[in-house]
This record gives C-alpha cells, structure tokens and sequence, in this order.
C-alpha cells in the first residue's frame, strides 16, 4: 500500500498540481509542435495537399502535467477522407479511392518528411513515429500518420462528426476524435468554474506517484481524463478544490461499483465508451487506481 499523505501535504500537493506544465516547458512543447509543422510544409509530395497538423491528446486539451511532457501530433489528410464503406454509398461519395494516397503511401511519406528534417526516427512502432528529445530543446515527439474519418449522423451538426483514422503496421484502424475531444473539455471546464481540468491534472499526478512506487501499473494518462469526464458538473463546485478532487474520486467509484455503471462511461469524445473491445485498460484498472488514490489524498480507509 502507497503512504498516505497528511491533510497538509495533500494540500500542499493540490496546490502544486493546481495548473499545468509551467512557461518553459510549454515553450518546448509549441517548439515540437512548429517543427513537425515545418517538416511536412517542407516535404515536396505533402505540396497542395489539404493536411492538418495539429497536437492532439493532453497538451492541447491542457490537461498535462510535469513529468508527462512528451506530445502527440497528428499529420491528417482530410482529402481522401474514410468512412464506413456502407456510408460512403448512402451518402453518394465514392465507393473506393483509387488515387495514388493509400495507407502506406501517406505513411511511407510521413517517414520520409520527418527523417528528412529530423534525421533518424524510430518508425518500428505499429502506430506512431517516434522523434527523440533533445534535452533542453523539445520533447520526444509521437507523430500520427491518419486520414480524416467521417461519421454520418442526422442528429450532428451539418448531419456528421470528423475524426481521424490510423491504420497501424498491422493494419488495423483506429478511429480517434481529438477535435471532439478538446471541445467537450473546453466546455465542461468552463461549465465546471475550470475545476474539471484540475481534477484531472491531479489524478494524474497520482496515478504516476502510485505507478511510480509499485501500487498500481502504469496506465495510459488518458486514462484518468476518461474517468473523471464522467463526473456530473455540479459535483466540481461544491466546497473548495479539495472537496472537488474527493467528490470526484467518490463519484467515480459509485459509477464503476454501480450495475451499469461502467457500461455508460463515455471518452471526453463522446464517441467511445470508456470500457470496451480495444482499450489499454479495464475496470478493475479504474478501481485500483481510485482506490489507491483515495487512500493516497489521505481521505479514508
């Protein structure tokens, strides 16, 4: 079992964890993120293509934390866009892409463009392209090779939601909605008197506390935004910030405890429920790191 803070280093620790990574770090995040930029405006095939180059995940949701400071980038072809092959025929687009923009091409010369700027890259991964720090300049950089990904919905607005796909080495396709995801932040954050991102910042300062002395195993720092995205917004604004990290954690182990509960937990997306077929994690994952986090803060047996 982890030690279990006193009443004054929790808050001590909460006060600390309060904001994210400071100016400098920041500066060297923005710093990688400019230079993948610069990597694939440089590269000649990328010339007149409509691409996005955008950080994804916890650096510009800002919900990252010192320590976890490596960022992801996603290099996007929206044209040709993927969708469901029944889809692309009800909805009248074309029913295969036989252009020369396939899956390993886009991959093929992502590579190119990063080793081109970069030098060696380590491209033996089945998802991402991974850079190498260079200490004092930037972090480590994972670059997502994906096609934009549309889902058909009545229901949505302009009757569809945009994400991104990327096809691993495997060949099996991941869907993703990081726009989804950073809008549905920024709303429950501003809707939560900015307390949501705060808790969040703090689970995950523990999870790496917890991981880091043997209690728990290292989880994916998503992980944490996924659980408590989940807690109802008026629970954030009563009390003070340490009440809100304690009825967070509280509200989160009620729903994993409840009957179906787990089955109705949904990404900060939207789109993908919590638990499920694919994910790195699995309830007993949530439990353990609430558990250990809730006797960690020093809040209860």
């Amino acid at each position: 079992m982890a030690r279990q803070l006193t009443y004054a280093q929790r808050l001590v620790l909460i006060s600390k964890w309060k904001n994210p990574p400071g100016p400098s770090e920041q500066a060297r995040l923005e710093r990688a993120e400019r230079m993948v930029k610069d990597a694939v405006r440089r590269h000649e095939p990328f010339r007149g293509l409509d691409i996005t180059v955008a950080a994804k995940g916890s650096y510009p949701n800002k919900t990252n934390v010192r320590g976890d400071s490596d960022v992801d980038i996603m290099v996007k072809l929206n044209d040709p866009y993927h969708t469901d092959g029944l889809a692309s025929w009800w909805w009248g687009q074309p029913a295969r892409y036989t252009g020369p923009w396939t899956k390993a091409k886009l991959r093929e010369e992502v590579h190119a463009a990063l080793t081109s700027y970069f030098g060696w890259v380590d491209a033996e991964h089945n998802i991402a392209f991974y850079v190498p720090e260079v200490l004092g300049s930037r972090p480590s950089i994972d670059v997502v090779p994906c096609f934009k990904w549309v889902k058909y919905d009545l229901a949505a607005p302009e009757g569809e939601h945009v994400g991104s796909v990327v096809y691993g080495r495997n060949g099996k396709p991941i869907i993703n909605w990081p726009e989804l995801q950073l809008i549905n932040g920024r709303t429950k954050n501003t809707n939560t008197s900015y307390r949501y991102k705060f808790v969040v910042r703090v689970l995950k300062n523990v999870e790496n506390d917890l991981a880091a002395q043997g209690v728990i195993k290292a989880l994916p720092s998503y992980f944490s935004e996924c659980l408590i995205y989940n807690v109802p917004d008026h629970i954030f604004l009563a009390g003070d910030l340490d009440d809100a990290v304690r009825s967070s954690l509280k509200e989160v182990y009620r729903q994993l405890r409840s009957f179906m509960g787990p089955q109705i937990m949904w990404e900060p997306n939207g789109m993908k429920r919590v638990f499920g077929e694919g994910q790195k994690w699995n309830t007993k994952d949530a439990r353990e790191l609430i558990e250990g986090a809730w006797h960690y803060l020093g809040y209860g047996d």
